[in-house]
């Protein structure tokens, strides 16, 4: 039975392995639990040598470093085989491949992972799923795109800063909550204070 993506936050993460293309090119095995301990973004998409799917791996390819300053390790999937995703990294953008992408890049040709996490379409290919997982393994945040709406990675490093605020301060994260505002402590005084300064 496929399980409902929203239905995942809060409770730990599958755990999976499963071959990948990794960032020096070769070919090895990603096990998810291995990255306990760091924050991971795991993010699905539908297939290689498509449209709007190079668009988001080269975005977060370019967002790695902030990514990599928090903390975290970004790990792509699809329903591809690794030589796909090989066959891809060796082709350049400009020729509609993405280059030499500096993630891991799971085959999930089985569909058992996109299966787990609530994102498979049809038994098909993935929705374009991304989940934030904790240090200890516990899934924090999940958004599911359709398949012609892109996401954001600006919004992708909002969710790990407000999730590594909560943690370091106690304090919850209003909307719209930006790395250097002011976070609401979670009582009614709390709310009042906030909103009183912020309505």
């Amino acid at each position: 039975m496929q399980e409902c993506a929203c239905t995942l936050v809060t409770r730990q993460a599958p755990d999976f392995t499963a071959q990948a293309a990794m960032p020096d090119g070769s070919i090895g095995e990603l096990k998810l639990s291995d990255y306990k301990g760091k924050y991971v973004l795991l993010f699905f998409y539908p297939a290689d040598f498509t449209f709007v799917c190079p668009s988001e791996l080269l975005a977060f390819n370019k967002a790695l470093p902030k990514f990599k300053e928090l903390n975290t390790e970004v790990i792509s999937a699809s329903v591809d085989n690794v030589y796909s995703h090989v066959a891809w990294k060796n082709t350049e953008p400009k020729n509609g491949g993405v280059g030499n992408l500096q993630f891991p890049m799971v085959a999930d040709i089985t569909k058992e992972i996109s299966r787990q996490y609530g994102v498979l379409l049809d038994g098909s290919v993935s929705l374009r799923g991304l989940f934030l997982i904790d240090r200890d393994g516990i899934v924090r945040h999940a958004l599911v795109n359709d398949l012609p709406l892109g996401r954001s990675t600006d919004e992708a490093v909002r969710m790990v800063e407000a999730l590594q605020f909560f943690e370091a301060n106690g304090e919850v994260c209003p909307a719209n909550w930006h790395q250097g505002a002011e976070g609401m402590k979670a009582s009614a005084e709390g709310v009042a204070d906030y909103l009183s300064k912020h309505a």
